[in-house]
């Protein structure tokens, strides 16, 4: 005989209600294997919760209430638990975190996150491009491992970068004419001349802006002509808030030794004439090491955004004495495009290529893991070089009449 309420209604398999007159219906969830029960006062709403309860099993989803109460914040940190990244990288991000996201989008419920969230909120950042990839690069895969624990359907944050993401513009190297003009300015400039060794260095020896700050002088063999590159400095924010940390190159592959040219050589050494004559003398002690080459008149290792903001004054001290020049010449001014530490680098790997550098020692003086890097600069500048010389076959003698 069919169990009835207290309007005489026919109650389902599972279906009860309660003396207080609330409806109470329970089932066993089948991927947990957990008894659960869902109330509410009134059947019609009960049996709306039934149905996406049955959905979600059918879909195979877990419906264990307790794992339906994970908010954003938990996800994350599930996923920040178990990912394997590294310890840097896994600080800056909980840092990231805790200032934009855990007040905010942390508070929601995983399985009440929805698409529009994280567009609201990327576009509230709309001109944070390389903040909102990060930002994306910590929710999409906490999302993923939701979808693989079967807690949601599908990853509410894949496809959400669009164009808040900006996708980064082709990187482009100087010219060998620009680079000579530039340090040729710089060389002359009673300004800027303290920031040469450290460019000709970046240049020459093609290093990453955390590696160069990151150099010591026990890292630079002058007897045998080698810098021996083995970790970097970072900057961001840790326990004792933002500073500093001596941290393991980028990947394993960053770990070399590479060999100085004779600028190379020669920049060092003005380096050091230069620390001792202006004073420039490392007292700080990061992760046990010491001895930075590269240091601010406190005494501190340079910051990243100290590099590219004396290489944006440089190019417009430049450009702006061009561009009075070339009004006294009664011409176009040649001007010098906008550079940061990475197009020091980018430029001595085109370098490299252009002087038919082995792909492979390429690679390995670059400090890439993976070759396809290297190759998208080496490819490219042999596409170029071909091209030239096909259009080359287009520059005919003048004695030679048209064809009519």
């Amino acid at each position: 005989m069919a169990r009835k309420d207290n309007k005489g209604r026919n109650l389902r398999t599972g279906e009860s209600q309660r003396s207080d007159g609330r409806y109470m219906y329970r089932y066993k969830d089948e991927i947990t294997g957990k008894r659960i029960t869902i109330y509410d006062m009134d059947l019609a709403s009960l049996r709306e919760q039934e149905k996406k309860v049955n959905k979600d099993m059918d879909d195979q989803l877990i419906t264990d209430t307790s794992v339906k109460k994970l908010t954003v914040n938990g996800l994350f940190e599930r996923y920040m638990a178990t990912t394997n990244i590294r310890e840097r990288t896994k600080k800056n991000y909980i840092g990231m975190w805790n200032h934009r996201v855990r007040n905010t989008l942390g508070n929601i419920r995983v399985v009440d996150f929805k698409t529009s969230h994280v567009r609201t909120f990327f576009s509230q950042l709309s001109d944070e491009h390389s903040t909102i990839k990060g930002f994306y690069a910590m929710l999409n895969p906490s999302f993923e491992m939701a979808v693989a624990d079967e807690i949601i359907r599908k990853n509410p944050v894949t496809g959400t970068l669009g164009d808040y993401g900006a996708p980064a513009k082709e990187k482009e190297a100087l010219t060998l004419e620009q680079q000579e003009k530039l340090l040729k300015f710089v060389e002359n400039s009673k300004v800027y001349k303290p920031h040469l060794p450290m460019m000709q260095i970046m240049f020459g020896a093609c290093l990453r802006v955390s590696e160069t700050i990151g150099l010591t002088w026990s890292d630079v063999d002058m007897k045998n002509r080698e810098i021996h590159v083995g970790g970097q400095l970072v900057y961001y924010e840790g326990d004792e808030g933002y500073c500093f940390h001596d941290s393991e190159t980028k990947t394993d592959a960053g770990i070399r030794t590479i060999p100085m040219t004779q600028t190379v050589y020669d920049a060092f050494r003005k380096q050091k004439e230069l620390n001792l004559m202006l004073g420039l003398q490392s007292n700080v002690e990061i992760g046990g090491r010491s001895g930075f080459i590269f240091n601010t008149k406190h005494g501190r290792p340079i910051m990243p955004a100290g590099v590219n903001s004396f290489l944006k004054n440089i190019v417009n001290a430049y450009n702006k004495k061009e561009t009075a020049l070339a009004a006294q010449e009664n011409r176009e001014p040649e001007l010098m495009p906008h550079i940061s530490a990475h197009t020091l680098r980018h430029t001595g790997c085109t370098r490299l290529g252009e002087n038919n550098v082995n792909p492979k020692v390429m690679q390995y003086v670059m400090g890439h893991s993976d070759a396809k890097i290297t190759m998208n600069v080496y490819n490219h500048i042999a596409e170029m070089s071909h091209v030239e010389n096909e259009m080359s076959k287009m520059n005919l003698p003048d004695a030679v009449p048209a064809v009519v």
